[in-house]
C-alpha cells in the first residue's frame, strides 16, 4: 500500500472493535480481577494471536477456505466456551485466598504463562464479534488484494499495538478492584463475580457456536436445492 491512510482506517477500525464490550473483554476482566495486571499479560497476547490469525486468513483470501471448513471454527468455538465455563467454574468453587491478594497486596497464586496464553487464544478462535470483524468488516476498510507481506506485518504490529493500548486499561482496572478488598467474605464475592462475568463470556461462544452449527446441517441438509 502506497500511502499511510489505509494503515490508520485499520487501526482506528480495530480500535472501536476491540473496545466494544464482549466475550474477549468479559474474559479478561474474569481473568484480571484478583491478580497483578502483569498476570494478564499472557492472556492478552493470546487474543492478539487469535487476532493476527484471522487478520492472516483475511489477508490470504482464505475466507472462502476458512467457511469451508467451518466445523472445524465451530468445534473451536465449542471447545472455546466449554473452557472458558471450566474456568469459572474453577474460580467459583475456589476458595478466596487462592486467587485472592495477601496482606502485602501481591498475588496470591501466580497463573501459568502458557495456561493463559492459551486461554486468550481460545477466546479470539471462538469469539463471534472477532471472526465478524477479520472476514466481513475487514475488506470493507481495506483493499486486502493490496495487501503485501510488508504491509501484513505493519498491519500485525499494528495489531499488537492497538489491542495492548485498548486491553491493558480493561486489565488494570480489574486488578485494582481487589486490592481495595481485604475480607474473606469480599474477596470470595469478587472470585465469584469473576466466575460469573467468564462463564457469561463462555456462554456467549457456545450459543454462538450452537446457532453456528443450526445454520450449517439447515443449510447442507434442508436447502431448497438439497431437497430438489
Amino acid at each position: 500500500m502506497d500511502t499511510i491512510a489505509p494503515f490508520i482506517a485499520y487501526s482506528a477500525a480495530l480500535a472501536v472493535a476491540a473496545a466494544i464490550p464482549g466475550p474477549g473483554i468479559a474474559a479478561l476482566v474474569g481473568r484480571a480481577l484478583g491478580r497483578r495486571t502483569s498476570a494478564s499479560i499472557p492472556f492478552m497476547f493470546g487474543l492478539i494471536v487469535g487476532d493476527i490469525f484471522f487478520l492472516t486468513l483475511a489477508v490470504l483470501g482464505l475466507s472462502v477456505v476458512a467457511k469451508a471448513f467451518s466445523g472445524i471454527f465451530i468445534a473451536i468455538k465449542i471447545l472455546g466456551g466449554l473452557y472458558l465455563v471450566y474456568i469459572a467454574y474453577g474460580l467459583w468453587t475456589m476458595k478466596s485466598q487462592a486467587i485472592g491478594v495477601d496482606q502485602d497486596n501481591s498475588s496470591a497464586r501466580k497463573p501459568r504463562v502458557a495456561s493463559g496464553f492459551l486461554y486468550g487464544l481460545f477466546v479470539t478462535l471462538g469469539n463471534p464479534k472477532t471472526i465478524i470483524f477479520y472476514m466481513a468488516l475487514l475488506p470493507n476498510v481495506l483493499d486486502l488484494s493490496m495487501v503485501g507481506f510488508v504491509d501484513w506485518v505493519i498491519l500485525s504490529v499494528l495489531t499488537m499495538v492497538v489491542l495492548l493500548l485498548t486491553l491493558f486499561p480493561y486489565a488494570f482496572v480489574a486488578s485494582k478492584a481487589a486490592s481495595l478488598l481485604s475480607s474473606t467474605k469480599a474477596l470470595l464475592r469478587l472470585n465469584r463475580g469473576a466466575a460469573t462475568i467468564i462463564s457469561g463470556a463462555g456462554f456467549v461462544i457456545l450459543i454462538d457456536a450452537i446457532d453456528s452449527a443450526y445454520q450449517e446441517v439447515t443449510e447442507r441438509y434442508f436447502s431448497p436445492k438439497m431437497q430438489k
